[in-house]
């Protein structure tokens, strides 16, 4: 049932043996493919929960990210290419090429 929450979208939940602490069971658990995230509670729903919430701040960061890298690494003209790198070619860039497209 939880598990199902993760398999969409590709995790795994790694679940650690259930310790018990003044008598009453403590659940661990980390996603396998994103080890940093973890989760612990008293039942395997609040560990869950944790692991949820904990996912869902690292995937809001992470399209900020992604956002930005992407408005970094969007097509430049020539012109701007030429302007941003001061008239210098670099590995693989021909300006001959950039003039034939146009």
């Amino acid at each position: 049932m939880y598990e199902d929450i993760f398999a969409e979208v590709q995790l795994t939940v790694v679940e650690q043996p259930i310790e018990w602490v003044e008598e009453l069971p403590l659940y661990r658990g980390h996603l396998k493919e994103l080890p940093f995230i973890t989760g612990e509670g008293s039942s395997k729903k609040a560990m869950y929960r944790q692991l949820a919430e904990q996912y869902q701040e690292y995937a809001a960061l992470n399209q900020v990210e992604d956002k930005e890298e992407e408005m970094t690494s969007s097509l430049l003209t020539a012109d701007q290419l030429l302007k941003y790198y001061d008239g210098e070619t670099f590995d693989g860039f021909s300006l001959g090429d950039l003039l034939k497209d146009e």
